[in-house]
């Protein structure tokens, strides 16, 4: 039986999570206008937090050039095929740009941007 001993007692917590060890909201980064939120995290410093998006930093691996641009497009998304469907960027997500077909590389819901690499055609 799960969560008892081979003697039927059961285990038992010894405490409750404390703050820093829970989980976090989920946050999920839609493809719209750019909204930004600065979140207090451990030790009293900030984070930007990143709500929407519809710019990203592109880089092309060929010239290593990058330039900032709109994204038009969620168009796969490996890790869940769902979060395509709702337009929503997360890492490896691939998206599509004003110069073509890119890969998002970056956490964007932990970083406050979305960086990404173009992909060879």
């Amino acid at each position: 039986m799960k969560g008892r001993k081979i003697t039927g007692g059961k285990y038992k917590k010894f405490r409750k999570k404390k703050k820093f060890e829970k989980t976090g909201i989920t946050r999920k980064v839609k493809l719209s206008e750019t909204k930004k939120k600065i979140k207090r995290v451990l030790g009293g410093n900030t984070k930007i937090v990143l709500l929407s998006s519809n710019q990203v930093n592109l880089t092309n691996p060929k010239t290593k050039k990058t330039e900032k641009t709109e994204i038009k497009n969620v168009l796969e998304t490996p890790s869940n095929r769902f979060l395509a469907r709702q337009n929503i960027l997360v890492k490896s997500a691939i998206i599509e740009t004003e110069f073509g077909k890119a890969r998002i590389t970056n956490r964007p819901s932990q970083e406050g941007m979305v960086q990404a690499v173009l992909l060879q055609e």
